[in-house]
């Protein structure tokens, strides 16, 4: 209301808008005042956690490794100063980095006199997990696909066409990702939500789903649920080899429990909670068991680990081709040049991306072995949480929006 009175009459001052709203409504002048400055002052911006995309948020965690394979410990202000450096990122507040940092799972320890940064252990074990798995699937010769969920902006396009040449190497894609141009959704217009599986032997013919999104929010997962991924997911398995492994991360419509699907009343879930602590293998998922009885395997990323999957870097030259055509910015013409930009992501790609994954995969081996090296080195007593009044230390009082 007050920004309708703004508009009709700008010239007015603050305090006589405040006034014909107080003597339009009947309410106290002080009262309007008091509710216009709790909703200025009302955290209406999006925290950090949700303005940095999931591509700048693994070139950050990228950045704290980088620091392990030079066998130098990361802190807070080393990643800072890195982080900054990189034209390519968003420049951060200490404050709002470690907010992040603290999304993305990392935690500090302290041992001796110096401290680092850290993954933290319930996701290293995880990626332990994981690779230990994809490294026995590698070995065994089983045939691994890799799905994911991607966003096709109707107003797709790039500013800078001297920049958007065709990919040259896995690791040009992994590096740039889909980021010239347009970051992410930008909540105007129209958009094409796009779910595919690929392995090296290319993507899965009739496997593309895509469909044009209903809502205006920014997160393309808004537009998914468990019952549209397990319809897809049915369609799909008859299409992959045998004894197939299928990697995909770990959205919320993946990993719906088996128990729980078309169940959502409040009193059954509620009911649910009290069967999983008495019943632990009540928590099997719907997915997983699907692939079971179609004799194929379910392996889930670990939680912020989405450079482990090739498609990514498929998705980077889908989405670099609409950028380099789309001029009518009509949404069945960018369906087209969606379904083009696939067409042209060729089994040999798919092979380059793939290879490449599997070397980022003993990377993180390496990451892990040598972190273990560099603090152990450094012992005199056990590894302490830093908390309190240390500088690097994670506080959930720190402001997300700094």
């Amino acid at each position: 209301m007050a920004q309708q009175k703004n508009a009709d009459g700008p010239k007015l001052k603050a305090m006589e808008i405040i006034k014909i709203i107080s003597e339009e409504n009947g309410i106290g002048q002080r009262t309007v005042s008091v509710t216009l400055s709790e909703y200025r002052n009302k955290g209406i911006r999006p925290p950090v956690t949700e303005k940095v995309d999931d591509f700048d948020q693994d070139a950050i965690r990228k950045k704290v490794h980088e620091f392990w394979h030079r066998r130098e410990i990361p802190t807070l202000k080393k990643i800072l100063t890195a982080v900054n450096k990189d034209t390519t990122l968003s420049n951060f507040s200490k404050t709002s980095l470690r907010r992040l940092l603290k999304h993305l799972n990392f935690e500090y320890v302290r041992k001796s006199r110096n401290s680092a940064l850290i993954e933290r252990i319930d996701i290293v074990c995880w990626l332990r997990r994981y690779l230990q798995a994809i490294k026995e699937y590698h070995q065994l010769g089983r045939p691994i696909y890799y799905l994911d969920e991607t966003w096709v902006n109707a107003g797709e396009t790039t500013s800078k066409t001297w920049v958007d040449k065709i990919v040259n190497s896995p690791r040009d894609a992994f590096l740039r990702g889909p980021t010239t141009g347009q970051k992410e959704p930008s909540g105007k217009g129209k958009r094409l939500i796009v779910v595919h599986i690929g392995s090296s032997d290319g993507f899965v013919v009739g496997g593309l789903l895509c469909f044009e999104s209903k809502k205006n929010t920014d997160d393309y997962h808004d537009e998914m649920n468990g019952d549209a991924f397990y319809d897809w997911f049915a369609n799909i398995l008859p299409l992959l080899h045998e004894n197939a492994v299928i990697v995909m991360d770990n959205a919320s419509y993946h990993s719906v429990k088996k128990h729980t699907r078309g169940n959502r009343s409040n009193n059954g879930q509620q009911l649910l909670e009290r069967v999983k602590i008495l019943k632990p293998q009540f928590n099997e998922y719907v997915i997983d068991e699907l692939a079971k009885s179609a004799d194929k395997t379910v392996l889930r990323l670990p939680p912020y680990h989405c450079e482990l999957n090739p498609i990514e870097l498929a998705w980077a030259s889908v989405k670099n081709y609409v950028k380099m055509n789309n001029s009518t910015f009509k949404m069945n013409d960018v369906k087209k040049l969606l379904e083009e930009g696939v067409e042209r992501v060729t089994p040999d790609m798919w092979k380059n991306y793939v290879d490449h994954i599997i070397k980022v995969e003993e990377k993180f081996w390496q990451v892990d072995y040598i972190s273990n090296e560099l603090l152990d080195a450094e012992v005199t007593s056990h590894v302490l949480t830093i908390t309190g009044d240390t500088s690097d230390s994670f506080s959930d009082s720190d402001s997300m929006n700094d």
